[in-house]
């Protein structure tokens, strides 16, 4: 873990692949999830707290493909798993992941 990182730490803007935990302090959650957007990449994101509604609040805010409420792990057989912006958009496994197979078409017609 690496306590009181600044805001502009090169770390909270780069993919990390490891067990690497950056802490950053904020003063309301709008800019924590501001901080936690500013950057190109949107695979997985977690949030912890004691309390349902925001967590869900903060959850949907997130610019990730996955988010992990109050749970470390956030793979699933059942669930897609995907990226909302670098290095790839696009889903893999669950319904959504089926959906990358295929091509939709919207016919409006009169008859």
């Amino acid at each position: 873990m690496l306590a009181e990182v600044p805001p502009d730490a090169p770390i909270l803007a780069q993919e990390i692949f490891g067990p690497v935990a950056p802490v950053v302090s904020f003063d309301h959650v709008n800019d924590a999830i501001r901080m936690a957007n500013d950057t190109e990449y949107g695979l997985v994101a977690h949030v912890y707290t004691g309390d349902l509604a925001p967590g869900l609040r903060v959850s949907e805010a997130l610019d990730a493909g996955m988010v992990g409420l109050n749970r470390p792990v956030v793979s699933d057989p059942a669930a897609h798993f995907g990226c909302v912006k670098q290095p790839d958009l696009g889903r893999e496994g669950g319904h959504d992941g089926l959906l990358e197979f295929t091509e939709s078409k919207y016919i409006a017609g009169d008859w």
